[in-house]
């Protein structure tokens, strides 16, 4: 044994420690292990619950992202059913003028007199209503005149 194996307390050329230095090795190991889980056990209880506040917080996100979406979509659906509406609308205005122009030729072709003919009629009838009177007012002033005249029998 040279000095240096003696100062080290190895006693072969490998450098492979005596027995008793093993056993200690193992038994640092061993604690070694115990306190890589016990370190684990107690940090994976935080890691468990920083986890679930992520996870709250994801959900939360999540909720409302989702409900942002479903207000897009809604106001998207009622934009396009107050368009549809609209076209509707346009569609029914369109086909109730189409009804109205036929019914009127028909009208016309049978001589029934439209709306407007017999607002012209109705004013011409007017007209001469006041025109009838004007005479008729000319008419009896002018006879007490004409009874005046002729002698009593």
């Amino acid at each position: 044994m040279d000095k240096k194996q003696a100062e080290s307390g190895t006693s072969n050329p490998f450098g492979i420690p005596p027995m008793g230095n093993v056993k200690d090795s193992a038994q640092q190991i061993w604690l070694a292990g115990l306190g890589a889980f016990a370190k684990a056990q107690e940090e994976g209880s935080k890691v468990f619950e920083a986890l679930v506040k992520d996870g709250v917080g994801m959900q939360a996100k999540s909720q409302a992202m989702a409900e942002e979406k479903i207000a897009e979509a809604t106001s998207k659906m009622n934009s396009m059913a107050q368009g549809m509406s609209e076209r509707a609308t346009g569609q029914w205005d369109k086909l109730e003028n189409i009804f109205e122009d036929r019914v009127a030729k028909a009208l016309k072709k049978l001589g029934v007199p439209s709306a407007r003919d017999v607002e012209m009629l109705i004013a011409r009838v007017d007209e001469l209503t006041k025109t009838v009177q004007t005479l008729s007012d000319k008419l009896d002033a002018a006879k007490p005149k004409a009874t005046r005249s002729k002698p009593e029998a």
